[in-house]
């Protein structure tokens, strides 16, 4: 999938773009009604993997056309914010 205006083409998961940029992670088809923010808020040490693992994550869906906030929540993980951003922005996108 290419972005206008943008060169290169873009991870996808499920057939929409999943787009990082520093501790920021966009989900979602901008063609739709919303989107996917998610925010990492805070890092812990994965003693395990010898890495930094995200803790703290914010989870948004926003509207494509003013981005304004239909939903929010901080959860733990981002395994964790991703699974309850994409149910919410499967259920909002049907509307």
């Amino acid at each position: 999938m290419e972005a206008i205006g943008i060169k290169g083409k873009f991870l996808e998961y499920k057939g929409k773009p999943l787009v990082r940029q520093g501790n920021e992670l966009y989900y979602g088809d901008m063609a739709e009604k919303y989107y996917l923010f998610l925010m990492i808020m805070s890092t812990k040490e994965d003693a395990a993997l010898g890495l930094k693992v995200p803790d703290k994550v914010m989870v948004q869906i926003l509207s494509t056309g003013d981005n304004k906030p239909l939903k929010q929540k901080v959860v733990e993980g981002l395994c964790e914010a991703f699974d309850l951003g994409t149910a919410w922005l499967e259920r909002a996108n049907k509307t």
